[in-house]
């Protein structure tokens, strides 16, 4: 049972994260509030907080400040960021102040939930929305000449992310499970990324997207 608190600053936002959560078997509102005092009474009384989904913006303190006085005290507790906030400087301060997991709300509700069960387990995630964006801005530093090789190939975004967490060493089945799609899906990317350059197997793909300069 993953036993969860919610910090938000908005009423009806949290009851909306409530009510999508109580109907999960494995998932259990023990609290919410919109306070930095209220959370720390919260964490004191329960005996069992497994993690915190938390808003960035809140009326006494803010979500990154409030993320590293509760790693400090409670270094097993993961901390779930839910912000609009989809800048990398917001991504970047809250991974750097503990937090294990970043998503924005307009997120699904099946994304939500697979970040939640991931973090849980001390697994870090980011949104599949924020990690396009990160990527699209990598893609924009990669050297001039390694653009045109990736643009003359016309690898896309979805190619792409696959790609890099298959260079991370992901399987197909569980790059279907971050990318919410079907592991037959990801294969055919695979496949069409071994078309695409030419070369025999995943192994040499990796090898000449780094030698090419199509991952860094």
């Amino acid at each position: 049972m993953i036993n969860i608190i919610l910090v938000d600053d908005h009423h009806i936002v949290r009851q909306g994260i409530r009510t999508l959560l109580e109907i999960e078997s494995d998932i259990t509102v023990v609290g919410e509030t919109d306070q930095q005092e209220e959370l720390l009474f919260l964490l004191n009384e329960r005996q069992t907080v497994d993690a915190i989904v938390m808003d960035i913006n809140m009326p006494d303190t803010d979500g990154i400040t409030l993320t590293k006085h509760i790693k400090n005290l409670y270094p097993g507790i993961h901390i779930i960021v839910l912000s609009m906030m989809d800048h990398e400087k917001y991504v970047s301060q809250a991974f750097e102040a503990g937090a294990t997991a970043y998503l924005i709300k307009n997120v699904s509700r099946d994304e939500l939930l697979f970040a939640i069960r991931f973090a849980a387990q001390g697994e870090p995630y980011i949104c599949a929305e924020i990690s396009f964006k990160l990527l699209r801005q990598a893609m924009k530093v990669v050297p001039s000449s390694a653009s045109a090789n990736a643009t003359d190939l016309q690898i896309n975004n979805r190619e792409m992310e696959v790609l890099a967490l298959t260079a991370d060493g992901f399987t197909n089945q569980e790059i279907a499970e971050r990318l919410f799609t079907s592991k037959r899906t990801v294969e055919g990317y695979r496949q069409s990324l071994i078309e695409k350059t030419g070369v025999r197997n995943t192994a040499a793909l990796i090898k000449y997207a780094y030698q090419n300069g199509i991952l860094k």
